[in-house]
């Protein structure tokens, strides 16, 4: 019982994400890709909080040519599901690429 109610947990912080962003449609392929990606949810997958917190590591480990998807996959996991932590990636690793 403990897994429906995380699943349901997801389900609603999903919704509630897609809401936010856009508060006047929940269209029938954003509603199936968000079905799709619960249903492929790990059990032990990182929140937000949980990948930006480990961000930091994981930039330094693409920064050193290392494969960070294979030594933090929890957060690799995260960011293939999630643009806005993709984002914050994305936007980190350029900055700290541009001071090198």
């Amino acid at each position: 019982m403990e897994h429906g109610s995380n699943m349901l947990r997801k389900i609603l912080r999903a919704i509630i994400s897609i809401r936010r962003k856009r508060p006047a449609s929940l269209d029938p392929q954003m509603i199936k890709g968000l079905v799709r990606d619960i249903m492929t949810a790990l059990p032990d997958e990182l929140g937000c909080d949980e990948c930006l917190e480990r961000l930091d590591r994981f930039v330094e480990l693409v920064l050193a040519g290392k494969n960070a998807g294979e030594a933090m996959p929890l957060v690799q996991d995260h960011l293939e599901r999630c643009g806005d932590c993709r984002e914050e990636f994305q936007g980190l690793l350029a900055a700290l690429q541009a001071l090198a």
